[in-house]
């Protein structure tokens, strides 16, 4: 079903790394060069206001300890391919010689291994120059594009408030005259809610064959910033997409996608859900049974156990004091990862849809829902349902030894 590569695909579980057992470790590295830092002030970001952590000044990662990164990653990780994750705020911030610096380090120290780069990108310092490096560097882009001008602008604006659309789309068509390889990834906000069909028509148009669309659901705690998992006295910020209504976004795109677009245009969410319907690790954390196998440090050197937990509370510690090796076999990060599916309400535990969410990403369960279901349940629920007699006849084409592809509808 699925084909190409996605910007998250390297990303793996707690327990698909356990498969290695002993002191072996398997994890892929999501690098912040800049922190949080970023050309733009979208209202929804969870990253803009992770400067506070470090005293509102966030400088470029040093050549030095990118090297160490780089090195530690290396030499810790045990897979045969190994995966950096560039992220932000604005990772194009750090500027191309930081990147061409990275590629040699990778070079250096990866022991012959291929090192697979994929970045995450406003797109809106996305020249000609920069799309040729990527091309010829091999990285895999992903792009941040919520839809059509009306809804990607409601909620990504520029530092001055202004639209980003059109910027967006100048380096979309960087990247297709490069013939750089990208991904998009949609946020699914307020602004999209009820447009899911508008928006994958257009995704289709603007040439993205491989999509991602996650759901903004986020809560603001007392003092305006983001608010962290299970935090008391929190409310759910204004821009927040409606439970049901990301259901019915995720509903309209796979009734087009399925009438005709199997096997030509890839959406990560239907990806994972046959792979879940099928017994397979899914591709993507979110829907993994637990996590802690991707591990992010920050421009500074703090290491977390996901950029979603980049809080006091989750520090691992910092590559100047400790290898990766160590944060990935340590017992805070195994704590994190299995209370993915440990700290499940009981309503989960009893939901027929949890061999296909999972509880769904850690960051949306907030104390509301401690005890109850999780906050987009009814969500993934409404979707799942939906899309369950289709996925059982793709796993019957599967069991056959036929494609997925191969599904008809009249």
């Amino acid at each position: 079903m699925g084909g190409g590569r996605s910007a998250v695909e390297g990303t793996i579980s707690l327990s698909e790394a356990s498969r290695f057992g002993g002191r072996s470790t398997a994890f892929s590295l999501m690098l912040k060069p800049v922190g949080s830092r970023c050309n733009l002030h979208c209202s929804y970001c969870y990253y803009l206001d992770k400067s506070f952590l470090y005293g509102g000044s966030e400088p470029l990662m040093s050549l030095p300890l990118l090297e160490r990164c780089i090195r530690d990653f290396c030499a810790s990780c045990d897979l045969p391919e190994l995966t950096v994750e560039w992220h932000g705020g604005e990772p194009l911030l750090a500027g191309m010689d930081f990147f061409r610096s990275a590629l040699a380090f990778e070079k250096k120290y990866s022991g012959g291994r291929p090192v697979h780069n994929t970045l995450q990108t406003n797109g809106t310092l996305l020249n000609a120059d920069w799309a040729s490096f990527f091309q010829d560097n091999n990285f895999l882009l992903g792009l941040s594009l919520d839809g059509p001008e009306d809804v990607h602008d409601r909620f990504r604006k520029t530092v001055r408030g202004g639209g980003t659309f059109r910027s967006v789309m100048h380096a979309l068509e960087a990247l297709h005259r490069a013939g750089t390889e990208f991904n998009t990834l949609t946020t699914v906000s307020k602004a999209g809610e009820g447009r899911g069909a508008d928006v994958y028509r257009f995704l289709k148009a603007a040439g993205s064959r491989y999509m991602q669309f996650m759901p903004v659901y986020e809560h603001i705690a007392q003092d305006d910033r983001i608010a962290p998992p299970a935090e008391e006295d929190s409310v759910l910020a204004p821009w927040s997409v409606e439970p049901e209504a990301f259901g019915r976004y995720l509903c309209d795109i796979f009734d087009i996608w399925v009438r005709g677009d199997v096997g030509k245009y890839f959406v990560l969410t239907f990806d994972a859900a046959l792979s879940s319907w099928c017994g397979v690790q899914p591709g993507i954390c979110t829907f993994c049974e637990s996590c802690g196998g991707n591990l992010t440090v920050e421009h500074n050197g703090d290491i977390y156990p996901c950029d979603h937990f980049v809080y006091p509370q989750w520090r691992l510690g910092n590559i100047r004091d400790i290898s990766l090796r160590e944060a990935a076999t340590s017992p805070a990060l195994t704590r994190f990862g299995l209370a993915k599916r440990t700290e499940l309400p009981e309503k989960c535990l009893r939901c027929p849809w949890l061999r296909a969410c999972r509880g769904g990403c850690p960051k949306h369960r907030f104390a509301s829902a401690s005890s109850s279901a999780l906050p987009l349940c009814p969500g993934y629920s409404l979707f799942y349902e939906h899309i369950a007699p289709v996925m059982d006849k793709m796993k019957a084409l599967l069991s056959e030894g036929r494609a997925p592809s191969e599904i008809v509808f009249q």
